[in-house]
């Protein structure tokens, strides 16, 4: 089936939601050898929320799909497709969309995970946007959702790892919807995808995996080396992140014939506030357009694109008829860029 052109899709609904525990740097200062400053100077993190012991990645989706699909003026029986971007599943399998479908209540209609780490949201934001054109689903629930603290090393050695990630989950509905005045009209504009598996082993979970030189999945070892944690070559990350997040969103801008200067608000990824000051820095963007979240949330990968949408709504930082561009990148390593009118 291929695309309608009379069909579009819109952003029509957002939700989000993050646990009660609030994790603040003075918390992780007792916990492992770092300071409030350290974390604010090279991160821009003030504070996260954890989640308590009985929660799971597809529990915090559920409650940012409820939220989403209200503010969306929708049923939940509306729904006919589940996408859920998380690196931090329920299980390894099956994929976290079905716990979420199981307790949503929709037995039925599709429901498939992506891991595209931090790129998820946008990655996710795009197969919808596809899907919808192509004129076979109406609403599609797109989810980020992640639960990063209980795999974090918690002790001295995980320090520049763990002070960044936080737990929450964002979620939107893209709807189909017909464009009259595209000056106005929420609709998707365009979406751009970029990966380079080259550096995989730059920012990664080495186990458990099939991957080790051994015959089992869960090696011996793997604990001992501490290879279930997060491993990051933070320089190289930091140089890459700035240098693909400028490229792809000039080019999404420049191949939708918009200019940068058009643009009303910029939801960047929420990696790290350095990367964010940089870009906007590169690409001569006022700081009073970009809408950063990481202060209070830390980095919650797939789901920081959708929790910032949620809170600039909520601070009217964003309204609808609004011209939005978002970038993001991650392990992989992955990119990706958006425009949309919300």
């Amino acid at each position: 089936m291929g695309v309608n052109p009379n069909i579009s899709s819109r952003i029509s609904g957002v939700g989000a939601f993050v646990p009660e525990k609030i994790m603040t740097n003075h918390d992780l200062e007792k916990m492992m050898d770092t300071s409030d400053e350290w974390i604010v100077q090279r991160t821009g993190i003030n504070q996260r929320h954890w989640v308590e012991q009985n929660v799971s990645t597809s529990d915090l989706g559920f409650k940012a799909s409820l939220d989403a699909i209200a503010d969306a003026g929708l049923k939940k029986e509306d729904i006919d497709m589940i996408i859920f971007a998380t690196l931090s599943p329920d299980h390894d399998f099956p994929g976290s969309a079905c716990f979420l479908q199981d307790k949503l209540g929709l037995s039925g209609i599709a429901a498939l995970d992506i891991r595209q780490q931090c790129s998820g949201f946008i990655y996710g934001l795009s197969i919808a946007d596809k899907f919808i054109q192509s004129g076979s689903h109406k609403n599609i629930l797109l989810v980020g959702g992640e639960i990063h603290s209980k795999g974090l090393d918690k002790t001295p050695n995980g320090r520049a790892v763990s002070v960044l990630f936080g737990d929450g989950a964002g979620a939107v509905i893209v709807s189909a919807t017909e464009v009259k005045d595209a000056s106005k009209d929420g609709h998707i504009i365009a979406t751009n995808l970029h990966a380079d598996g080259a550096f995989a082993k730059e920012l990664w979970l080495p186990g458990p995996g099939t991957g080790f030189d051994d015959p089992e999945r869960v090696p011996k070892t793997m604990i001992q080396e501490g290879w279930h944690y997060p491993q990051m070559n933070g320089k190289t990350v930091f140089v890459h992140a700035v240098k693909r997040m400028c490229e792809t969103l000039v080019h999404t801008c420049t191949s939708s014939g918009v200019k940068l200067e058009d643009v009303d608000l910029f939801l960047f990824h929420q990696a790290n506030l350095r990367i964010n000051d940089k870009v906007g820095e590169m690409l001569q963007i006022p700081a009073d357009k970009v809408f950063n979240t990481i202060q209070n949330y830390g980095n919650t990968t797939a789901a920081t694109i959708p929790l910032g949408m949620r809170d600039a709504i909520k601070a009217g930082k964003l309204k609808r008829g609004m011209l939005v561009a978002s970038a993001a990148f991650g392990s992989g390593f992955t990119w990706a860029s958006g425009l949309w009118r919300y």
